[in-house]
């Protein structure tokens, strides 16, 4: 028993040794980054403002009306912002490039279903930055004519996403065939034009007034507290000075310990992860792209250290946004 004792105090002792030496290699490490960008141009490029002025921003969403995302716009922007929607999320980078709009409203996380991964590849593909999030509660439907009833009712349309997290209501009736739309509005449009009792929709309440419908069944996601984080973009580096939380991506060499080694950033200057998640690398086989969450602001002494030192030690690093 005295033995194991010993043997446990040793590891104890070893383990602080190891610490103490990652928490060196990593100060080296930040003052090498720093050595280097001291003689180069701002290392992030991004500039603070107190607020954002959205009076005249046009805003862009991906859906018709009625859509989650416009919602989430709503609540952001305001009812009386000047918004226009697109077909596809890459529409909406795209219009932003192409400085059609200012701002758009996308996607990136549900509570119930995970992460919105078309919408964290869009970002490493775009000059676009995070500015804000919104997130709002998702409370699903059962949409469908105005005469129609359950027993009528032989195809569901909605988003995959909407699918998914109505997947325990739907497996409930499994002679229902499940089709997939471009979003969860849309599929509600859908009903509307093709006149059908026997097809419904799943989507927001909102949809069955605006488009005249019939809402055949509520709250029917799986999880009572469903929610769905936006983000907002904006093709400007900028972020406000009260930002608390920094988002960004980063590749890192395919070989063992290299993930330790990147976080350790974060271990020695005490900031806490909200979120990690990795995406494939179109081209590299079994290659992974990184996206790190954290709280933080990029004026903070101890993020800026972190960030010289992850941009010295990963490939591609880039700063999503700070919000």
């Amino acid at each position: 028993m005295e033995e194991h004792i010993n043997i446990r105090k040793k590891l104890a002792e070893l383990d602080m040794e190891i610490a103490n030496l990652y928490q060196k290699r990593t100060q080296l490490m930040e003052m090498a980054a720093g050595c280097f960008f001291e003689h180069h141009s701002n290392l992030f490029g991004f500039h603070s403002v107190e607020s954002f002025d959205f009076k005249d921003a046009k805003v862009v969403f991906q859906g018709v009306e009625g859509a989650y995302s416009q919602q989430a716009l709503w609540e952001f922007f305001g009812t009386g912002s000047k918004s226009f929607h697109v077909d596809t999320w890459r529409d909406a980078m795209e219009a932003i490039a192409e400085k059609n709009a200012d701002y758009a409203v996308l996607p990136i996380e549900n509570s119930s279903a995970g992460i919105v991964s078309e919408n964290f590849d869009l970002l490493t593909e775009y000059d676009n930055y995070i500015v804000g999030e919104q997130i709002i509660k998702i409370d699903h439907c059962l949409i469908g004519w105005t005469d129609a009833h359950l027993a009528d009712i032989t195809d569901v349309y909605s988003h995959p996403q909407a699918l998914m997290q109505c997947s325990k209501y739907l497996q409930a009736h499994p002679d229902w065939e499940k089709h997939s739309m471009k979003n969860t509005a849309g599929s509600a449009k859908k009903i509307k034009e093709d006149c059908r009792k026997n097809k419904a929709a799943i989507a927001a309440k909102i949809t069955a007034d605006i488009y005249g419908l019939k809402v055949l069944a509520k709250g029917i996601q799986n999880n009572t507290s469903n929610s769905t984080r936006f983000i907002i973009v904006s093709g400007q580096k900028m972020f406000k000075k009260d930002a608390e939380k920094i988002s960004i991506c980063f590749e890192i060499p395919h070989k063992s310990g290299s993930l330790y080694q990147t976080l350790s950033h974060f271990i020695c200057h005490g900031l806490n992860m909200n979120k990690i998640e990795s995406r494939p690398i179109q081209g590299k086989t079994w290659e992974y792209r990184f996206f790190i969450d954290f709280e933080g602001n990029l004026f903070d002494t101890a993020v800026k250290n972190a960030l010289n030192g992850l941009r010295e030690e990963t490939e591609g690093l880039r700063i999503l946004g700070n919000y």
